[in-house]
């Protein structure tokens, strides 16, 4: 066959797909055709791409080599194009929840939830404490309900924690922007309405950092740039942000990020790499980079994040917190920057899933009118008083893809499901989920289209060197696509939403491992080029896609450590609108790994005296 010869998928229909564990489907791991590549390579590459002549050649053979022509861009599909992933309400008459009404204020919600949460501060499931904790939001309400410290005291230990973690030897690169003065400001009034006995939630001064993906005044959404805000000035707070806000959060400042969550390593050259708390010398993972690590290294309780191909999940993972991404259209979009406007979603980093749970109150809520859902959907919260009631729960594996990944992680997530077993009685069903690396590449060609329309009319204006060089070539990779292969991808999209439906009718929900890897190193040569390194970025990537592509709502929590010490996650990724059954899901499995949580070697103490 010929350079420019392809021939695509016959892709059988829907319902002659077996999805039973017997299936003859074949499961395809990535084989990514691109060694990793950073400093002069990196620019040499870039360069290539850039090249009217050659950068045509380079990128069809990419494509070709990579398997997109075959299994999306000249593949046959009978399922039309389905463009954004909204699904119908559809009551699940779901296990120990409370309705809330629908027209609560975040504050309301947020008392709703503290209401549905156990009584008792965090233990594992024989009773013990665990050896280490971080603080969660309502030990903070407590300590400054009892006076035990004020939120000034609390923003004045955090201040000086970022200026340690910024400067050498850690220069950790958790913020890409904070402002002492905005955060004092916010601290004295939070400190006062507690002496007055008048704290407005329990979110009241508690520290809380934003993605620099999310509009939060009095900062600029730079989207990890140099130049974006320059193109698109902030001039209000995302709906998110002013949710938090109302109930009274301290906004401590924009974390850093992938540029333009344009990678999966969160080494961005403009703003520096971010570093796992765990090990200085590991990436955290991207392209919600910031928010995972500034939670894992104790400097705020929860975070929020964009979780586009997993990265709110994917860094929470790598950093040993919780990562939770809720239904695409659950939580409003309005605000945040349109990079990857139908896969795209806000997410929550958090401690704990308790805490996560309250973020998720605090946020959720209407949408605005031109966000509406093709049905407006019922709002449950889960009771967590009572774990063991939650019953028969079928947790649904497909063997071949959970084990695509390290032994210490197969290990520890395989025993993570026996635990589960063992205490609850929940029982795992063998599957089979087909086309994961068709539905990989139609993702990625979806996300890639999408940031290069919207950013397409401001690189015109761009002087190219002030983008990153890993990013030069991540944006030549977009621009390639073409609207049949774009139109592919959707009738994907439309296919797979079918077909994980069919799988949800004889299981609760899929789990999997959160990431195949395990935090890689930071390599010196990227620090001032970026890298492209497909091979892992594919690896970590691996169990994120449906949550995002299909618009479900994903849940990621620490379940273990590799032999180096660094975390493992384990994922749970649920029906549309089922985030009452993750958060009980989660709530179960943090309570018999919560013992066996480790201290990160950074890590700040806010709530005590020095």
């Amino acid at each position: 066959m010929g350079l420019f010869t392809t021939e695509g998928v016959v892709y059988k229909p829907v319902k002659d797909v077996d999805l039973g564990p017997t299936s003859d489907e074949v499961y395809l791991s990535p084989d990514v055709k691109a060694p990793r590549v950073a400093g002069f390579l990196v620019k040499l590459f870039a360069w290539f791409l850039e090249s009217r002549i050659f950068g045509t050649i380079l990128l069809y053979v990419l494509k070709k080599d990579n398997l997109i022509h075959k299994l999306v861009s000249f593949a046959e599909f009978e399922e039309p194009p389905l463009y954004v992933p909204l699904h119908p309400f559809e009551d699940g008459n779901e296990q120990e929840v409370k309705c809330i009404g629908s027209d609560l204020s975040p504050t309301e919600q947020v008392k709703e939830a503290i209401d549905c949460l156990p009584l008792t501060s965090k233990t594992s499931s024989d009773g013990t404490k665990p050896s280490f904790q971080r603080w969660t939001i309502l030990e903070y309400s407590k300590a400054y309900l009892s006076g035990e410290v004020t939120p000034l005291k609390v923003a004045k230990r955090f201040i000086a924690a970022v200026r340690e973690s910024s400067n050498p030897p850690l220069s950790m690169s958790f913020f890409i922007n904070y402002n002492d003065e905005d955060i004092l400001r916010q601290a004295t009034e939070s400190t006062l309405r507690y002496q007055q006995g008048n704290p407005i939630s329990v979110l009241d001064g508690v520290p809380i950092a934003i993605k620099d993906e999310i509009d939060c005044t009095p900062y600029p959404t730079t989207g990890g740039t140099k130049w974006l805000h320059k193109f698109r000035p902030c001039t209000d707070d995302a709906c998110c942000v002013k949710h938090l806000r109302s109930c009274g959060a301290i906004i401590v400042g924009k974390t850093n990020m992938h540029e333009l969550g344009a990678g999966t390593s969160g080494i961005n050259p403009h703003y520096g790499a971010t570093r796992n708390p765990y090990d200085t010398n590991k990436i955290s993972g991207g392209s919600s980079s910031g928010s995972a690590a500034v939670v894992s290294a104790g400097l705020c309780p929860a975070a929020l994040g964009v979780d586009g191909g997993g990265s709110v999940r994917m860094p929470a993972a790598l950093c040993g917190t919780v990562g939770f991404k809720p239904t695409f259209g659950r939580v409003s979009h309005s605000g945040v920057l349109p990079l990857n406007w139908t896969v795209g979603m806000v997410g929550i980093l958090a401690g704990t899933i308790e805490d996560a749970y309250i973020v998720y109150a605090a946020i959720s809520g209407q949408l605005p009118s031109h966000q509406s859902t093709t049905s407006l959907p019922k709002v449950y919260f889960p009771l967590l008083k009572s774990t063991k009631s939650i019953s028969n729960i079928k947790l649904a594996k497909y063997g071949e893809w959970f084990n695509d990944c390290s032994d210490d992680i197969q290990k520890c997530c395989s025993h993570a499901l026996e635990k589960l077993h063992e205490c609850y009685g929940w029982e795992t069903v063998e599957v089979t989920i087909p086309e994961i690396e068709a539905m990989r590449l139609a993702h990625y060609l979806t996300i890639g289209s999408e940031c290069s329309s919207l950013l397409s009319s401001h690189l015109k204006k761009l002087n190219m060197a002030e983008l990153g060089w890993d990013v030069r070539v991540a944006l030549c990779v977009y621009g390639a696509f073409n609207s049949k292969e774009y139109l592919n991808a959707q009738r994907m999209r439309n296919r797979q939403m079918q077909l994980h439906k069919n799988i949800f009718a004889k299981a609760d929900v899929i789990v999997t491992p959160t990431t195949g890897v395990t935090a890689y190193p930071i390599m010196d040569d990227a620090l001032e080029s970026g890298e492209l390194d497909y091979i892992n970025g594919a690896a970590l990537i691996r169990y994120q896609i449906a949550g995002n592509f299909l618009g479900l709502p994903a849940v990621t929590l620490p379940v273990g450590y590799d032999k180096l010490g660094l975390p493992i996650g384990l994922q749970f990724i649920g029906k549309p609108w089922s985030e009452p059954m993750l958060i009980h899901i989660a709530f179960a499995m943090q309570e018999l790994c919560i013992s066996d949580c480790r201290k990160p070697k950074v890590f700040y103490d806010l709530l005590k005296d020095d």
